[in-house]
């Protein structure tokens, strides 16, 4: 009998994002997961074509490093271009992270879309800190 495991919710939404696929089309699609995944207000979020391209070069890229773990080839132009998005991305480390937050590494950016994806990143810093991320498959 095999113990079963629980994702933590920075892996769960790493998952999420990671398996988009088609799901991720267009900008509706985009606020659509950034407010299913609770990583942005309610409101309207105006997404401009620039955001909507770095949530896809950011997915490919971490779909591209999980799928590494399976022996897949990771593309270095697809990674550059996850890598440049996170670069891009400002972050802040919250001395108590209150009991909802999956992870210390908080948004520091004003932008609903960049939050979210900044987000992601902290979702991502957790899981590969942890090594979870090897356990996610794609």
């Amino acid at each position: 009998m095999t113990t079963p495991t629980t994702q933590s919710s920075a892996a769960t939404l790493i998952n999420a994002f990671a398996r988009t696929g088609e799901a991720l089309g267009d900008r509706a699609d985009l606020a659509r997961f950034l407010r299913e995944h609770r990583l942005v207000t309610e409101g309207a979020i105006p997404i401009t074509l620039a955001d909507f391209d770095e949530a896809v070069a950011l997915r490919d890229a971490v779909r591209a490093q999980l799928a590494s773990v399976a022996g897949a080839p990771a593309d270095p132009d697809v990674l550059a271009r996850g890598q440049r998005v996170l670069d891009g991305l400002r972050m802040t480390v919250r001395l108590v992270p209150g009991d909802a937050a999956p992870s210390p590494l908080q948004p520091a950016v004003v932008d609903e879309v960049r939050r979210g994806l900044a987000r992601i990143a902290a979702a991502w810093a957790v899981v590969l800190a942890t090594g979870e991320w090897r356990e996610i498959t794609v």
